[in-house]
């Protein structure tokens, strides 16, 4: 196995989480908090805005498996990239759009990725996605881990999460473990 890491920050972890789960390759995601100044922030922290932390999920992948291309267009078709600080309903510098870069390369691949998007016309707006070093990972309160798998009767999960994941289904059938379809 050629385990690699990335963390992204695509607005609500809970979403975001449930998405990366699903994929072929993808062997751990972990919702947490990263880019701010406060040491091991809390939720409630976080959610004020003022830690200057994004929710993020940290990944682990099999690049043998699934590359990071790959990833970054999962990435960038299951959130809004052009948005600052806001993804729907969430509005907060938490609910930023951005990768935090382990390697030189996957920053360069990030780079182009973005500069090939905008390049093509994909959003009418331009990507506000930041790339930026990865700093230290926090990792958030367990109820907050695994979420929609373990809450998929809550309302969050039944009308927001579920659409998302059966868009997403459609989309990179492909790309999704073959237990989850």
């Amino acid at each position: 196995m050629n385990i690699q890491k990335i963390t992204f920050g695509n607005g609500c972890f809970w979403c975001t989480e449930a998405v990366f789960q699903s994929l072929k390759g993808v062997t751990s995601v972990t919702s947490g908090y990263m880019g701010g100044k406060v040491l091991n922030p809390t939720y409630e922290q976080v959610c004020t805005g003022a830690t200057g932390h994004a929710e993020v999920i940290h990944l682990e992948y099999d690049a043998d498996v699934i590359s990071f291309d790959e990833l970054l267009l999962v990435f960038f078709k299951t959130h809004n990239p052009t948005t600052l600080n806001r993804q729907g309903n969430d509005v907060g510098t938490q609910y930023r759009s951005a990768i935090f870069y382990y390697t030189d390369e996957q920053k360069q691949a990030s780079e182009a990725m973005i500069k090939t998007l905008t390049d093509e016309q994909v959003f009418d707006d331009p990507i506000v996605t930041e790339i930026t070093p990865a700093s230290t990972f926090y990792s958030a309160e367990d109820y907050h881990q695994n979420y929609f798998n373990d809450n998929p009767n809550k309302s969050y999960c039944a009308f927001v999460i579920q659409p998302k994941l059966n868009k997403f289904a459609k989309e990179f059938k492909d790309k999704i473990k073959p237990e989850l379809l």
